[in-house]
C-alpha cells in the first residue's frame, strides 16, 4: 500500500477522509488475514507449503503494524491503540493455530493474551473498553468525538473444506504461459463444455485456452467455492447454477487475458488477482480486484468495491439478465469504488465509469453471451468488446 500520508493537503476534510479510507483498508485487510488463517489447517505440510503459507500470514501481519503506525499523522490516539490491539489479536490467533498442527520452530510470537475466535475492530473496541487489553495509558473513555470506527464488525468468513468439480487443461494442466491447451468439443454446440456432477461441492476451471465452459444448473450442490485461473481467449459463465438458491460461498479468479467471466452470484467475496483486456460480470457481497488492468466490471456489490495494485479499472452496473432475486432490496455500491493504491485527495486515475453508450447492451447478456447453434466463441468475445 502506498504511503498513507501521501496527500496534497492536511485540513479537517482531508483528514477525515483519510480516517475512514484507512478504516476500510483495515477490515479489508484484516478479513483477508483472518481468511488465509482459516484456510492453514488444510493447507498441505509437503514441500514446504505451509510454512509458505504461516510465513505470508506472518508478513501481512507486519505489514499491517507498519501502516498503523504510519498512519498516526491522523488516526486519534484511541483509535491507533485499537487498532494496534487488533494486530495483537491477530498474531495471537496465528500463533494458536500455528501450535495446532506443527510445534513452532521460527517466527514465535510473544504475546500476552490469545484470541481463537475471529477479531473485529468493534471487538477490539469493546475489548479495550472494558479494560482487557492493558494498553498503557490507556483511558475507558469511549466518547471520544475524534474516533473514526463504525459500529459494524467485520464480517467473519469460515472456509469449508472442499472437494472440487474440475474442469483440468486437456494436456493434463502443464500448459505454461500462453501455450494453453486447445478446445476439444464434447458433441455439444457451438463448442461449449458442460460437465456431469457427482459429489462435487466446490469448482475448479483451470487452464484454457479458446474454450467456452458453461458451468450446468445441477452443480447448485457443488459451489461452496469456485476458483477460475489460468485462462486465454475464453468465456466461462457460472452464473446458471447461481440463479435459483446455489449461490457461490467465495469466488477467486486469477491470471486471466482476453477472456469473458460470467462470475453468477456469490454471497461473500469474490478475488480477482492478475486479470487483463477481460470483461467479468458479478454479483457479490464483496469486490477485491489486485493486479489488474484494462478489465471492464458488470458489478453489483453490497459493499464497496476495492482495488489496488490496478490500471483503467472499468465499472458498469449489473446487466438486468443476471439481477439477483433481491436486488431491489439491497443497496448496490457499484460506482462507490476505494482505490487502496491512491490515497490523494484528487479522484483515482486507476479506475472509471463506463457511459451507457459505451456497456454491452442488455440484448447482447440476453441473446449472444449465452451462445447458441449459430453463436460461436470469438462472436461472444467480439460481441462485449474484447475482440475487434
Amino acid at each position: 500500500m502506498a504511503a498513507l500520508n501521501a496527500i496534497t493537503s492536511h485540513n479537517g476534510q482531508s483528514d477525515a477522509a483519510l480516517k475512514d479510507r484507512f478504516f476500510r483498508y483495515f477490515q479489508h485487510e484484516v478479513t483477508a488475514l483472518q481468511e488465509q488463517m482459516d484456510r492453514l489447517n488444510t493447507t498441505a505440510w509437503t514441500g514446504g507449503e505451509r510454512n509458505d503459507a504461516v510465513d505470508h500470514c506472518l508478513a501481512g501481519i507486519e505489514r499491517l503494524n507498519h501502516e498503523v503506525k504510519d498512519a498516526s499523522s491522523y488516526i486519534p490516539a484511541y483509535d491507533q491503540r485499537t487498532y494496534g490491539e487488533a494486530v495483537k489479536a491477530l498474531s495471537a490467533k496465528l500463533q494458536t493455530i500455528r501450535t495446532q498442527f506443527a510445534p513452532p520452530k521460527k517466527f514465535q510470537f510473544k504475546t500476552g493474551r490469545k484470541n481463537n475466535s475471529a477479531i473485529s475492530l468493534s471487538d477490539a473496541a469493546e475489548l479495550a473498553r472494558q479494560n482487557k487489553l492493558g494498553v498503557p495509558g490507556y483511558s475507558s473513555d469511549t466518547s471520544n468525538a475524534n474516533s473514526s470506527f463504525a459500529p459494524t464488525p467485520l464480517d467473519k468468513l469460515s472456509p469449508t473444506e472442499e472437494k472440487p468439480l474440475e474442469f483440468p487443461s486437456h494436456d493434463g494442466g502443464n500448459s505454461k504461459g500462453d501455450d494453453f491447451s486447445e478446445p476439444r468439443i464434447d458433441g455439444t454446440a457451438a463448442g461449449v463444455r458442460t460437465m456431469s456432477f457427482s459429489d462435487a461441492n466446490s469448482v475448479t476451471i483451470s487452464n484454457h485456452n479458446k474454450t467456452h465452459i458453461l458451468l450446468p444448473t445441477s452443480a447448485s450442490h457443488a459451489t461452496s467455492s469456485g476458483t477460475v485461473s489460468n485462462l486465454r481467449n475464453s468465456v466461462v459463465d457460472l452464473s446458471p447454477p447461481t440463479t435459483n438458491g446455489g449461490p457461490f460461498a467465495s469466488l477467486t479468479l486469477k491470471n486471466i487475458k482476453r477472456s469473458l467471466i460470467v462470475c453468477g452470484q456469490v454471497t461473500g467475496p469474490a478475488h480477482i488477482t492478475g486479470v487483463e483486456n477481460s470483461v467479468l460480470v458479478v454479483a457479490c457481497r464483496q469486490f477485491r480486484v489486485h493486479n489488474s488492468k484494462n478489465v471492464d466490471v458488470y458489478l453489483f456489490c453490497a459493499s464497496r468495491p476495492i482495488i489496488e495494485d490496478c490500471e483503467n479499472i472499468r465499472f458498469a452496473p449489473l446487466p438486468e439478465a443476471y439481477n439477483p432475486p433481491d436486488f431491489a432490496t439491497i443497496p448496490n455500491l457499484w460506482n462507490q469504488i476505494d482505490d487502496f493504491k491512491w490515497l490523494k485527495s484528487e479522484p483515482s486515475p486507476n479506475y472509471s465509469v463506463l457511459v451507457p453508450d459505451e456497456r454491452v447492451q442488455e440484448k447482447v447478456w440476453k441473446e449472444t453471451v449465452p451462445g447458441g447453434h449459430n453463436v460461436g466463441l470469438d462472436d461472444i468475445l467480439r460481441a462485449v468488446s474484447i475482440l475487434h
